[in-house]
C-alpha cells in the first residue's frame, strides 16, 4: 500500500499540514521541521502523487531558470547555488541554456510556461520581454538576473558592474596607464553598457576620454576576445593596459596573448571582470573585478521563493507591488597581471 502524508506527519512529529507544507517546497517552516520530514518521507518511502496534487494546488514544484549560457564562470557559479538552494526547499530545477539565440529562448519560455512552473529565473537575451509578461500575467512569480530590459516584469537582481567597471579602470590609472584598452559587451545588454560607463568614467575622472581605437564592443563569445586582442595589439600605438569587460571574450583574449608572445604585465596590464576558479593559477595570476556570483543567485533564489510565499495560494498576502531591483556590489582583487606601465609587479 501506498503510504499516506498522515503516515508522514505521524512519523515526524508534526501536523498534516506542516508536513505538506513541506514537500511541496514551501520555504515558511525552519530547517529543523524540513529535515524532520524530509527523513520521515525518505525512510517511509513516501512518493507524492505530483500530477493530482499539482491540480490540486496549483503548484508544480517546478522552477524555470534560463540562462545563456556555462561558459561564462558566474553563471556557472549561479546555477549550482540555485539547484542548491531551491532543491532544499522541495523544488526541481529546469535548466535552459539558449546560446543567446532569441527563438530558442521563445521556445524555453514557453515550454516553460506549458509546465506551469512556480517561478522563472531568467538571464535574458531582452527579446523576449512579451513572453515574461505573459508569465507574469499568469501569476508566476519572475527574477530577471544580471539583465533586466526597461520593460521586463518581476523583480531584478543586477551587479554592481558600472562600480566593479570604475575600480578597474582606477586601479589601471593609479598605476600611471594612460593608453587603456577596452573589450567589453554589446550595449544593448545591461553588463555591456554599465560596464562601457564605467570605463569612461574613470577616465574622464582623471581627465581622459576613450579612444575609439582602443574599444572593442562585442558578442560575448570566444573568438570576439581573440579577434579584438590581434586587432588592439597590431596598432602602431598599442595599448599599455587591458580591461577585458566581456567575460565569455575573455577567453579568447588570454588565448590570443598567449600566441602573440605578449608578456603581461611588463608590455601589457591586464585585468578581467567577473572571477573564474583558474585566474589565481593563471600565469601571471590575473587581477580581476569579482562581482560576487554566490551572492546574486542566494538574492535571486531568495527573492524568487519569497514571491512565491506570498501568493495568496499558499497563504499569503497576496502579490506586492512594483518589482524591486536589488544591485550587489562588486570588489577588485589585485593579482601580479597589473603593473607600472614597462615594470613587472614589485
Amino acid at each position: 500500500m501506498a503510504v499516506t502524508l498522515d503516515q508522514v506527519a505521524d512519523a515526524a512529529g508534526v501536523s498534516k499540514s506542516t508536513a505538506s507544507r513541506v514537500l511541496s517546497g514551501s520555504s515558511r517552516v525552519s530547517a529543523q521541521t524540513r529535515r524532520a520530514v524530509q527523513s520521515a518521507a525518505e525512510r517511509l518511502g513516501y512518493r507524492p502523487n505530483r500530477i493530482a496534487s499539482g491540480l490540486r494546488t496549483r503548484r508544480s514544484n517546478l522552477i524555470g531558470l534560463v540562462i545563456t549560457n556555462l561558459v561564462n564562470a558566474s553563471f556557472h557559479t549561479i546555477t549550482g547555488v540555485l539547484q542548491q538552494r531551491l532543491d532544499e526547499c522541495g523544488y526541481q530545477v529546469l535548466l535552459c541554456v539558449t546560446d543567446s539565440d532569441p527563438a530558442r529562448e521563445r521556445r524555453y519560455l514557453d515550454m516553460l510556461l506549458d509546465h506551469r512552473v512556480d517561478g522563472l529565473i531568467i538571464v535574458g537575451t531582452g527579446a523576449n520581454t512579451a513572453t515574461v509578461r505573459e508569465a507574469a500575467a499568469a501569476g508566476i512569480p519572475v527574477v530577471n538576473l544580471m539583465r533586466s530590459p526597461d520593460d521586463a516584469p518581476g523583480d531584478s537582481v543586477m551587479a554592481g558592474d558600472r562600480e566593479g567597471a570604475e575600480l578597474a579602470v582606477g586601479h589601471l590609472l593609479g598605476l600611471g596607464h594612460r593608453r587603456i584598452a577596452f573589450i567589453g559587451g554589446p550595449p544593448e545588454v545591461d553588463s555591456g553598457r554599465d560596464r562601457y560607463a564605467g570605463f569612461a568614467a574613470a577616465l574622464a575622472a582623471a581627465g581622459l576620454e576613450p579612444d575609439p581605437a582602443l574599444c572593442e564592443r562585442g558578442p560575448y563569445t570566444v573568438p570576439f576576445g581573440a579577434e579584438a586582442v590581434m586587432r588592439l595589439m597590431a596598432s602602431d600605438s598599442p595599448p599599455t593596459a587591458l580591461y577585458s569587460a566581456n567575460h565569455e571574450a575573455t577567453f579568447g583574449t588570454l588565448g590570443a596573448l598567449v600566441q602573440l608572445g605578449v608578456r603581461v604585465p611588463e608590455q601589457l596590464s591586464l585585468v578581467c571582470h567577473e572571477e573564474a576558479p583558474w585566474f589565481p593559477y593563471w600565469h601571471p595570476p590575473v587581477t580581476v573585478v569579482d562581482n560576487s556570483a554566490r551572492d546574486l543567485g542566494e538574492l535571486a533564489a531568495e527573492q524568487l521563493l519569497r514571491r512565491i510565499d506570498s501568493r495568496p495560494d499558499n497563504g499569503g498576502p497576496g502579490p506586492e507591488s512594483a518589482g524591486r531591483l536589488i544591485r550587489v556590489g562588486s570588489r577588485l582583487v589585485v593579482r601580479d597581471s597589473t603593473a607600472v606601465p614597462g615594470r613587472p609587479p614589485a
